[in-house]
């Protein structure tokens, strides 16, 4: 069921001697998009966390905090990078950061509305137990809370790897790059190839996110088992 053999002479959508052909710039643009993406959502994360505390701590915060993110997401990516280029040049820093800002607003959003589904009797009895802030968070808060966190870190990286084609302007798109490249020349394969190898990324990454959450919260499921068996 193989393309055939004139497939790039012909210039067809498939074409199996396209991969072959060219599997090595497949693969070094797939790594550079997983790269930027896990680079941008863990810096995210390294920068929602301490902002969601923020804004718990003293409310005032909320509306300056959401207001910002909110906006940040709404620039478009051509201006955000316009704007960023004078920190960072033509630079794969210039993209990251740029996903790490829209990143913010689902994070940050996500990470509140765990910490805020947490019941007040697990507070209350972890504080009788002599729990400290800190232990509080990190031993009772912040579990219960990760099926929410997970939720928003599915998003963001969904949503990141999407933006991230947008890095080709400045030639650090990673699948983006073939993407926009194949649209000036016209190159049907390498421009489906990409697109599909893009949107597979997106599924695999939400699909092992999803695994992961499954494993650090055993417990989200029993209501679901227990609701089903009756």
């Amino acid at each position: 069921m193989g393309a055939a053999p004139g497939c790039l002479a012909a210039n067809d959508w498939v074409c199996a001697e396209y991969v072959r052909s060219r599997a090595q710039e497949l693969t070094d643009a797939t790594v550079q998009h997983v790269w930027i993406t896990v680079v941008s959502v863990l810096i995210g994360l390294a920068v929602a966390f301490p902002l969601a505390l923020l804004v718990r701590a003293r409310p005032r915060f909320a509306g300056p905090v959401l207001g910002l993110t909110t906006v940040l997401y709404t620039v478009p990516s051509l201006a955000m990078f316009s704007l960023l280029l004078p920190f960072f040049g033509l630079s794969a820093a210039l993209v990251v950061t740029g996903l790490v800002l829209y990143s913010l607003t689902i994070l940050v959003r996500n990470i509140l509305a765990g910490l805020a589904a947490v019941p007040e009797e697990a507070r209350e009895a972890a504080r009788g137990m002599g729990y400290g802030r800190g232990r509080l968070l990190w031993e009772v808060e912040l579990p219960l809370a990760l099926p929410a966190v997970m939720a928003g870190v599915r998003m963001a990286t969904v949503s990141t790897i999407a933006l991230t084609t947008v890095g080709a302007l400045v030639d650090h798109g990673g699948l983006g790059t073939l993407i926009t490249s194949g649209l000036k020349s016209f190159f049907k394969a390498q421009v489906l190839t990409a697109s599909v190898l893009c949107v597979l990324l997106a599924v695999a990454a939400d699909l092992l996110l999803l695994g992961v959450q499954r494993l650090l919260t055993p417990w989200a499921r029993v209501p679901a088992r227990a609701g089903g068996a009756g």
